[in-house]
């Protein structure tokens, strides 16, 4: 008997408050609660669109076979609740680059470090797992509390593309941020991985 099948998920990357895993179907109507959620999405690119059971399952499609991008499963632990997602996409290994995005949609989990942790999770990943050497994020410039956590993470602001969303009845900037393999501490993974 599998892992999943036992009701434990498969983990890839665990850190101290979190863990990352593959995406899972059974999951989707937790990825579509949070879709649904406008509080959760309103620092994302899709913004206060609703989403069907059948978007879901083509994003997940999409994601889950897509070449170029990795998506994780976000995990609470020790009580292993999926409480988001976060991936790279967009990758490219010629050039060593990536973007990189997160959710968490559970409310109750956000101010507890976990989006910081996940960044640094991900990013690692990226520069250990992946050998890429850039990683980029936008973010809306009101998503302050996720600006403070890529800066934790190790990401630098790159630039800021003013005005250029539509939130709220008025525009909001978008903030360019990167980091890049040499701005990163070596880490358990990237120890583990050598």
């Amino acid at each position: 008997m599998s892992d999943q099948v036992a009701g434990v998920p498969i983990l890839n990357i665990i850190g101290a408050s979190v863990a990352l895993g593959p995406l899972r179907r059974d999951l989707l109507p937790h990825y579509e609660r949070w879709m649904n959620d406008f509080e959760v999405t309103k620092t994302l690119s899709v913004g206060w669109l609703a989403m069907t059971s059948e978007s879901e399952s083509t994003w997940y499609d999409h994601a889950s076979r897509a070449p170029d991008q990795v998506s994780f499963t976000v995990y609470e632990r020790p009580s292993l609740r999926p409480i988001g997602n976060a991936g790279l996409t967009e990758i490219d290994f010629r050039h060593g680059t990536a973007e990189f995005g997160i959710m968490i949609g559970e409310k109750d989990c956000w101010g507890k470090g976990y989006g910081t942790e996940v960044t640094r999770l991900v990013v690692d990943y990226a520069f250990s797992g992946l050998g890429l050497h850039n990683v980029m994020l936008r973010c809306y410039a009101t998503n302050e509390a996720g600006i403070r956590a890529y800066t934790k993470a190790g990401f630098k602001l790159i630039g800021r593309r003013r005005e250029s969303r539509r939130r709220g009845g008025g525009y909001v900037d978008t903030v360019l941020m990167d980091c890049l393999a040499s701005d990163i501490e070596p880490t358990l993974l990237r120890n583990m991985l050598d």
